[in-house]
């Protein structure tokens, strides 16, 4: 059973995965540091599969207990990377805090494993900025970052493509995520964003459930058929599973190049006025919403091809927009019985 190492494994997209290892015979070690997560996960992911996981807290940015961790754990044979910080308007805030972090804790994993071991990279659609063809393919141009965030994503994709140029015994593929939402079946684990969301979905949910006020819609006025925005919205165990397939793939070693990229999401792009909707539809829960002016720097439409990810990483998105909502929409209810 091959073991592999979580990073941020208790955040929103780490600990769905786990469980999806877990479900695939993998053994799986988690390493989070808790900036941006909170411990109970742990809890909630023995609920769901039965098994204590193995877990170590850990800032990866101190590369001398980085060294030390990997140096302890012989029988590694992959890496998910996603510990990383993610909030796009704080990064504008605090650039320094977001290079640091995210750099530094890519650059010690890789380096504690001497540059030899499968690693699959959280990386994101920011990447593509506003694409100037839609869908947006593996091909299009990667353009100037909105935001310090996302280029961090930009700039460790680079450092993961000029490092396998070089170290033939790294391998590893950068995963492209559309817009995540939903939650497990259980309604154990979900999105536990910090403070105001910044996200659409898990706003809706809060707003619905009187945690928060009236959702606004940044924007009638774009050129999309409602006038609002439109992006590829994925559930959330569609996308962890696209994690076990990369790991599949490079243990397969059917892999061409030891630096791929796949697009994950749905190929389907959602109008925010749409997301309200199927939201509406699927819980019987009625949203009070105002229209607002465009948010600078929103994109005005995104959605990905997903060809590749079909035909290479033989993984494609199976849950539809109203299971999205409806699991997002339990996993607010249980949270309001159950607060973290």
């Amino acid at each position: 059973m091959a073991k592999i190492l979580v990073t941020g494994g208790t955040g929103f997209i780490g600990s769905h995965t786990v469980v999806e290892l877990h479900q695939a015979g993998y053994e799986v070690v988690i390493v989070d540091n808790f900036s941006n997560s909170n411990p109970k996960i742990l809890t909630q992911l023995k609920e769901i599969t039965g098994k204590q996981f193995d877990f170590y807290e850990l800032d990866l940015c101190d590369e001398a207990k980085v060294k030390a961790f990997v140096a302890s754990q012989p029988d590694i044979t992959g890496v998910i990377h996603f510990a990383a910080f993610k909030a796009v308007g704080e990064s504008v805030q605090q650039p320094l805090k977001y290079y640091r972090n995210n750099f530094y804790s890519l650059i010690n994993v890789i380096n504690a494993f001497d540059e030899k071991v499968d690693l699959v990279f959280s990386s994101s659609c920011t990447v593509y900025g506003q694409p100037d063809e839609l869908p947006v393919t593996e091909a299009a141009p990667v353009k100037k970052a909105e935001s310090p965030y996302g280029n961090t994503k930009q700039i460790a994709e680079e450092i993961l493509q000029e490092s396998c140029a070089v170290s033939p015994d790294l391998r590893v593929i950068s995963l492209r995520y559309f817009n995540p939402v939903g939650a497990h079946h259980t309604a154990l684990i979900g999105e536990l964003p910090i403070g105001v969301p910044q996200n659409l979905v898990p706003f809706i949910t809060q707003s619905a459930i009187g945690k928060r006020g009236p959702i606004t819609v940044y924007g009638n006025d774009y050129p999309t058929a409602d006038g609002s925005a439109i992006r590829d919205y994925i559930h959330v165990v569609d996308l962890a599973k696209a994690h076990v397939a990369a790991i599949k793939r490079m243990e397969s070693k059917e892999a061409t190049s030891n630096y791929e990229v796949f697009n994950l999401g749905t190929g389907k792009g959602s109008s925010v006025l749409e997301i309200i909707q199927a939201f509406e539809q699927s819980t019987g829960e009625k949203l009070n919403y105002t229209i607002g002016p465009r948010r600078e720097g929103d994109i005005e439409q995104v959605w990905g091809d997903v060809t590749k990810s079909a035909t290479v990483l033989g993984w494609k998105a199976e849950l539809h927009v109203n299971e999205m909502m409806s699991s997002a929409w339990k996993w607010e209810k249980y949270l309001k019985d159950n607060p973290f």
